[in-house]
């Protein structure tokens, strides 16, 4: 995927800035945000704006107002080059609406559409479109659709990604913490790699970061910090850390002990002579609806909320527009094979054995996620996030129906 660094850096300050303001302190409710999908759409309106509206736009985005279209097409058309992930942009206007040609040129290939002002029948227009983009794993545009409408501006993205080495998978209780007791599907993996595990040091202090390596050139990275630091925090500081906007210690070079959180660093007995990486974690599925309002200013979208009788998109439109609503809807799962994560974002203007001992001593590192940890999906040789999360609760193991003589083998991990 090629495109400008400025524009990666700004998307993921974006990502990293809503994260932090998103996640609840004290981690106890999940959430995932895509600010790929939302970064796009501000730029398609910064294009636009004028004013207030556009000085505080282009400070969200982090880019001139009049770069930030050429941007906006140039990120969707590069995120729609990466396998495993589609990625969408649309727009829906009334016919009475007068689109300015310089700003409707401007925008990325997509869908375009035309409101009635019938709410059903845009409502499913919409609604179709999104199920379409996400392959299913989103049926609903996160948009207030009314009699006033007169333009919706949306993008989609969906990723679905392979595990290069799966997962093994199986039953298990977690012996303590905040998910004690309960009976949860438990994924586990051994490598020699030492260096997909990391700390960073971060203003939430020390991360630990696991890097799980995708198939398409996307891989997902699981954050761990201590239980005492804001979720939020430890959210921004795994963000920071794997888009390396802050140093980090891998594996190999980290010191034996407890050098950061969830993890345990020393020597020990091996059968073969490479180092060990053990990491346990748990299976987690997230769903969140965002009103990106909340955080108006976060977005640049104060002023562009508020009424004037000239509007504040002089670029977009010769009448006068401000911006109704602004919804995310995200989800992502994670699993023993693979992961899925999928967002729509849209705006509307209104308008074992007996085996003998072993003979080596090497590193050993033991890693667990068995509490409240985050979840980073980057695009590996851009560093750009295209999803990021909070995991609040793990999935619950639920078994299968099987008939009676049938057993369950669960092989202890390699």
């Amino acid at each position: 995927m090629s495109m400008k660094n400025s524009t990666v850096r700004a998307v993921n300050r974006l990502t990293g800035r809503w994260a932090e303001a998103a996640v609840a302190p004290d981690g106890r409710t999940g959430t995932v945000l895509t600010g790929a999908g939302v970064w796009p759409l501000l730029a398609l309106l910064a294009d636009g704006a004028g004013g207030p509206a556009r000085d505080e736009l282009a400070g969200a985005l982090g880019i001139p107002a009049d770069r930030a279209s050429a941007a906006a097409r140039e990120l969707l058309t590069a995120l729609g080059r990466v396998p495993g992930l589609e990625a969408a942009a649309g727009l829906w206007s009334r016919a009475d609406l007068p689109l300015h040609t310089d700003w409707a040129s401007r925008l990325p290939e997509g869908s375009r559409g035309r409101l009635t002002g019938d709410r059903a029948a845009d409502r499913k227009l919409l609604d179709d479109w999104t199920a379409s983009r996400t392959g299913g794993l989103i049926e609903r545009m996160p948009v207030q659709v009314t009699e006033r409408t007169r333009l919706v501006l949306a993008s989609a993205l969906a990723l679905r990604l392979r595990w290069i080495r799966p997962f093994r998978e199986w039953p298990g209780v977690l012996q303590e913490g905040p998910w004690a007791d309960r009976q949860v599907l438990r994924l586990g993996r051994t490598t020699s790699l030492l260096h997909r595990v990391r700390v960073a040091g971060t203003p939430a202090g020390p991360v630990t970061v696991f890097e799980v390596v995708g198939d398409g050139g996307v891989d997902v990275h699981l954050v761990l910090g201590d239980p005492d630091a804001g979720a939020g925090q430890v959210l921004a500081g795994g963000i920071a850390a794997v888009t390396r906007a802050v140093p980090s210690v891998d594996g190999f070079s980290l010191p034996e002990g407890t050098p950061g959180p969830g993890l345990w660093i020393g020597r020990g007995a091996a059968y073969r002579p490479e180092p060990r990486l053990s990491v346990q974690t748990v299976a987690f599925a997230v769903e969140a609806e965002h009103d990106l309002l909340l955080h108006a200013g976060l977005f640049g979208l104060e002023t562009a909320t508020t009424r004037d009788p000239s509007g504040h998109f002089p670029g977009v439109s010769s009448d006068p527009l401000l911006i109704e609503s602004g919804s995310q809807s995200a989800m992502a799962r994670f699993h023993a094979k693979g992961f899925e994560a999928a967002a729509v974002t849209a705006f509307g203007a209104v308008g074992a054995g007996v085996l003998p001992r072993p003979p080596y001593r090497v590193r050993t590192i033991d890693l667990r996620f068995d509490r409240p940890f985050g979840f980073v999906a980057v695009q590996r040789s851009s560093r750009l996030v295209l999803a990021a999360g909070w995991v609040a609760e793990p999935l619950a193991y639920v078994p299968e129906e099987r008939d009676e003589d049938e057993d369950e083998d669960w092989e202890d991990e390699d």
